[in-house]
């Protein structure tokens, strides 16, 4: 007994040594700046200085939705490689940016929090001040955001979507309206709930007593199809609006309905979506106008060639005069600067054209998240009245 212990004592030992020479043996890590580099920085003035360590690189930009113009800012270099630059005075809120590392497309390492889309990723910040109230993770009861994986037979796959359930869903019983909110281009279901702020939106509001207690649901609009450079041609423009049209009310709208206590009636439910989304959104309203008694555009229109046909593709809804009896709110909404401001002219035209009733907000700003998060804290309160 003694013996053995001995010689697990003299193992141990061996072992020890064996670890303090391998240690002793390796390379020292030389200290870099990028240990204690902070970005972004939020300033005391609302400025904010984003920064990479990049010695090697020769050239660094950043862009993102913060800029008033597309041209994107440049870093400079300090002689510890270092990149930073400081941006204007931001009005507070959220905001995405990208790095340019010698023409490569870089995340911030330093920054965490990031938003997916289909075929890449961007940083995210926030801006404090009291501006942001609105969609900020406050004290308030929180529903719960759950990522809901489905068989979809439309496309023959599994596909997801986001479902927000307010606070005390879980333990209560009675049924609630729905609401489809739907993403643009280049985005995916994830889009709303991250730099859309969705839940947390829903929250604040359904915590003040301004919007009704309600199931939100964040499908995936976009379809699996070849990559488009700008905007698609016609025909993929049609083929995109067909498959997720067909997906949305085969397989999106019975899988909600299935599993969670929801109302069913046109009254009880609500779509909206922001560019690619308010075109689909479009297209639903005036395909199915029975479905939807509650209808949001954001940033969107009818576009190209789509435009050019819509009066006639459309023409059965459109002609007919119950169809501003069946909808309790049409709103459509959109910024000042917005690129696709011609589209949403050509569509308002249309419209009262056929002497449809909507209310439209014409915001300042351009194509942006800043704002559709505002279109969205405005519109829910509206709903389910």
């Amino acid at each position: 007994m003694k013996t053995s212990t001995n010689v697990r004592s003299f193992l141990l030992l061996c072992t020890s040594l064996i670890s303090v020479g391998a240690m002793a043996q390796m390379p020292q890590r030389t200290p870099t700046p990028n240990d204690t580099l902070n970005s972004p920085k939020v300033l005391g003035d609302k400025r904010v200085m984003i920064q990479i360590y990049a010695p090697k690189a020769s050239e660094v930009t950043v862009g993102g939705d913060f800029l008033s113009s597309q041209k994107p800012l440049s870093l400079a270099k300090n002689n510890q490689g270092v990149w930073s630059v400081i941006t204007d005075p931001l009005k507070p809120d959220y905001y995405s940016y990208t790095l340019m590392v010698d023409g490569v497309r870089t995340m911030d390492p330093k920054n965490p929090i990031v938003k997916q889309g289909i075929s890449s990723l961007e940083n995210m910040m926030a801006v404090p001040g009291a501006e942001t109230a609105f969609e900020d993770n406050r004290a308030v009861p929180h529903g719960e955001v759950r990522e809901v994986w489905y068989s979809s037979k439309t496309l023959g796959m599994m596909r997801r979507m986001h479902v927000y359930t307010p606070p005390g869903y879980e333990k209560g019983t009675s049924k609630l309206p729905v609401f489809y909110l739907l993403h643009g281009g280049g985005d995916d279901d994830s889009g709303w709930n991250t730099i859309g702020r969705s839940g947390f939106i829903l929250d604040n509001l359904i915590a003040t007593g301004k919007a009704k207690p309600m199931i939100l649901v964040m499908p995936n609009g976009s379809m699996p199809l070849p990559p488009q450079t700008g905007m698609p041609d016609p025909q993929m423009m049609n083929k995109m609006r067909d498959l997720f049209s067909g997906e949305l009310l085969k397989d999106v709208m019975p899988t909600v309905e299935k599993n969670y206590r929801t109302l069913t009636t046109p009254e009880n439910r609500a779509i909206a979506g922001l560019s690619m989304g308010g075109f689909q959104t479009l297209d639903l309203t005036l395909t199915h106008p029975e479905l939807f008694n509650y209808v949001g555009v954001f940033s969107s229109g009818f576009f190209g060639a789509t435009a050019d046909e819509a009066d006639t593709k459309y023409a059965k809804v459109l002609n007919d005069p119950s169809f501003n009896k069946g909808k309790k709110l049409f709103w459509v909404s959109i910024g000042k600067d917005d690129f696709v401001m011609e589209a949403n002219k050509k569509t308002l035209a249309m419209l009262d054209k056929h002497n449809i009733k909507y209310q439209y907000k014409e915001s300042s700003g351009g194509h942006t998240w800043v704002n559709w998060r505002q279109y969205l804290n405005e519109y829910t309160p509206l709903l389910f009245k």
